[in-house]
């Protein structure tokens, strides 16, 4: 990792706001310092001021930089028994709603989107579903929107919808061919594919379900609260909150807005 000041870290920062209108200044140190580190060696820079230099000088490099600052890791129905929470606990309470909308934040490349859309098709609850999907990165957007992921993925994915409490097989809903596995399109139907940040964007409608999962673990703590703050604003009374494995409300001013609805899992009820 190379060695660099917050100060550099914190000039470079505030530098692709004022320039690129995304903000990455509420994210933790540690996280960026390593994220940005990793960026400036595979860009060929030899330091963090370096970075900065050729920002400033090669307006074209943000959008290379931007895939390593932001997350893109994940699997379909990661976390299985948080899908299977979701299918037990919280299904039967949505099934009493003639309308649903998800706000699925962070999105990412997709794999979230596409295990909720095919948990709720399973459960008859998709025709009646809207799906918003967002996150800051322009590319991942579209690679959630082609729906298309490495077909040796696939043998962990079934794996995980199995575990998930899956009904039937996945092979279902997507096609093979050329090494590559393509998601159905009638699962995207559903889906709003849209750019939102939860470090500077405002709440866009009001939903039964978020789901963002990994997502505030890498936020200072104003940033988190921030982002909470929107979640919370969001959700219908009585909706549901979706986090990650290690990101809990326990610390958060937002926490007396919820109780929490099963213990072992990040689901959480807006009382």
């Amino acid at each position: 990792m190379l060695d660099a000041s917050e100060t550099e870290i914190s000039d470079l920062l505030e530098a692709i706001y004022v320039g690129y209108h995304h903000d990455f200044r509420g994210y933790a140190m540690a996280s960026m310092r390593r994220r940005l580190s990793f960026a400036a060696m595979r860009l060929g820079c030899d330091s963090i001021v370096e970075l900065h230099e050729r920002l400033r000088s090669e307006p074209a490099v943000f959008s290379e930089l931007l895939q390593y600052l932001t997350v893109q890791v994940s699997d379909l129905f990661r976390d299985p028994s948080f899908f299977l929470t979701l299918r037990e606990h919280v299904v039967p309470i949505l099934k009493t709603y003639p309308l649903l909308r998800f706000w699925v934040a962070g999105c990412s490349t997709g794999e979230e989107l596409y295990s909720l859309a095919i948990l709720l098709d399973e459960e008859q609850l998709l025709e009646r579903t809207t799906l918003y999907a967002t996150d800051i990165n322009p590319q991942a957007l579209r690679s959630a929107e082609a729906g298309i992921y490495p077909l040796d993925r696939m043998s962990a994915f079934t794996e995980n919808h199995r575990l998930a409490g899956g009904k039937g097989s996945l092979s279902r809903y997507y096609t093979a061919a050329y090494g590559s596995a393509k998601f159905d399109r009638n699962l995207r139907k559903h889906v709003v594919f849209a750019d939102h940040s939860l470090a500077t964007d405002s709440v866009f409608a009001e939903v039964q379900v978020v789901s963002c999962r990994n997502v505030i673990i890498y936020f200072d703590r104003p940033l988190q609260e921030r982002a909470l703050g929107l979640m919370t604003e969001s959700l219908c009374r009585r909706g549901f909150l979706g986090l990650g494995s290690r990101e809990s409300l326990q610390f958060s001013k937002h926490r007396y807005a919820f109780q929490e609805l099963v213990s072992s899992e990040r689901w959480y009820q807006r009382v």
